[in-house]
């Protein structure tokens, strides 16, 4: 778990967040003890001093394995790591969960685009199939986003695809996901010589859609994949298998 700890004042000042965190004010740490059993955190708040210091003390106290982020958020971006943008139009504030809303049966990008929001952008997201002509209907309803459909506030941009939407709209920038992105926009809109990966991607997606009937089932198979294939771009895209077909013994005969 990845806590965000600032002040209610620095938290709304600020318009960037670290990556999958969830929003924990300092006063609400022991709420949050109360509610969860102890695990594994990391918790941040502006520059990593005082705040956070005294938050990961009170959940060590409460039995978790808890460590502050030296340099708190601010270290973060001096570094050049990734942050997102905070997106109150499209409901990911940090405080509360955000909502999605796209046509039923996915195949890549109605599947790629809930792994990307639910691992970097709002972890407590909640996702909606629905049949095409009751996306904008239901997402009044439900005060969902549309995504992946036409005039929804993400989706395809000329040559780009919903995920590469989504990784503008929240300013992330991450070479490995930029590499995934591409595989994913291979895939996507039939552009298999973008990535040679692509066409893989494209196999395994159908063949889960052909394994699950309900769309969150197979959201839910789906996830380890991108997990896969992102943990590839960030530190294996070199790694190759390098077993050979042993050579033939020319016969005396």
């Amino acid at each position: 778990m990845l806590l965000d700890v600032r002040r209610d004042v620095r938290f709304a000042e600020s318009d960037r967040m670290v990556p999958g965190a969830l929003r924990c004010a300092p006063d609400a740490v022991a709420d949050l003890v109360a509610a969860h059993p102890p695990g594994d955190v990391v918790v941040y708040c502006v520059h990593g001093l005082e705040i956070g210091e005294q938050a990961a003390s009170g959940l060590r106290a409460a039995g978790w394995n808890a460590r502050f982020l030296q340099g708190g958020i601010e270290g973060l971006i001096e570094a050049g790591l990734p942050t997102i943008r905070k997106r109150p139009d499209l409901g990911v504030t940090g405080q509360a969960p955000s909502q999605w809303i796209t046509r039923a049966r996915p195949k890549i990008d109605r599947i790629a685009c809930p792994w990307l929001i639910t691992r970097f952008i709002d972890p407590n997201a909640r996702f909606h199939y629905v049949p095409t002509d009751q996306v904008f209907e239901e997402a009044q309803r439900l005060r969902a986003v549309p995504y992946d459909i036409a005039d929804a506030p993400i989706t395809h941009e000329g040559d780009q695809c919903s995920f590469d939407a989504l990784l503008k709209a929240f300013d992330l920038r991450d070479r490995a996901l930029e590499a995934l992105a591409r595989i994913v926009r291979g895939a996507d809109t039939d552009r298999l010589n973008l990535a040679p990966q692509s066409a893989g991607l494209l196999a395994v997606s159908l063949g889960l859609s052909r394994l699950y009937a309900d769309d969150h089932a197979m959201l839910t198979a789906a996830m380890p994949v991108y997990d896969a294939l992102y943990a590839w771009c960030r530190g294996a895209s070199n790694e190759r298998h390098t077993w050979q077909v042993p050579a033939t013994k020319e016969s005396n005969a």
